[in-house]
């Protein structure tokens, strides 16, 4: 399928199936689950919005948190996982916000990110961290958070890469997936 045929496939609101998990690391190093939905929309002109709810359950009833993200999406061409695959650039550099949904995780981001530009974190307040530094997430001062994926639309589901099995992120090209992740449903 050309570029531009997946890119119109691409165009509107995607969902999670199910509550999915995720491989992630503790400060220690060691490997956890992290469990989480999406709701991601593609608009013309590469333009998405995401949100991403993570849970501390795996069947999705205990909200943690919530993170809102909004960019572009650059293609960098094709990628050989299936045909039709594309590599796809994310930058959050319009919108990257985070909202607590439970005490003991507002409680938590009072510790380690006090000040430094933030008011006081609470449940269901949304603050925004957009080119902030935010230790959490390792993300510095002046910082765009960028993720290096993959797109895959097939039989009206959308696919992106599966995480790592050892937590890392896909912060650079040479750790772009080369797998597929559970697919995301039209809304």
């Amino acid at each position: 399928m050309p570029i531009e045929e997946i890119k119109a496939a691409l165009v509107g609101r995607w969902v999670s199936l199910a509550t999915e998990v995720r491989p992630s690391k503790n400060p220690d190093g060691t490997l956890k689950p992290f469990f989480l939905t999406r709701n991601f929309v593609y608009h013309p002109e590469d333009r998405f919005e995401l949100t991403v709810v993570n849970y501390a359950d795996d069947f999705g009833k205990v909200p943690v948190m919530s993170l809102d993200l909004a960019g572009t999406m650059t293609w960098r061409g094709e990628h050989p996982i299936a045909p039709g695959a594309q590599k796809v650039d994310f930058a959050a550099d319009g919108t990257y916000a985070v909202t607590p949904l439970v005490q003991g995780f507002a409680d938590l981001l009072n510790r380690v990110v006090a000040g430094g530009g933030y008011g006081r974190w609470e449940v269901g307040a949304k603050q925004d961290i957009l080119r902030k530094p935010f230790p959490p997430f390792a993300l510095t001062e002046g910082q765009v958070f960028k993720e290096y994926d993959l797109v895959y639309v097939a039989r009206e589901l959308l696919f992106w890469g599966a995480r790592h099995i050892d937590g890392r992120g896909f912060d650079t090209e040479a750790n772009r997936p080369t797998n597929l992740q559970i697919p995301l449903v039209r809304s």
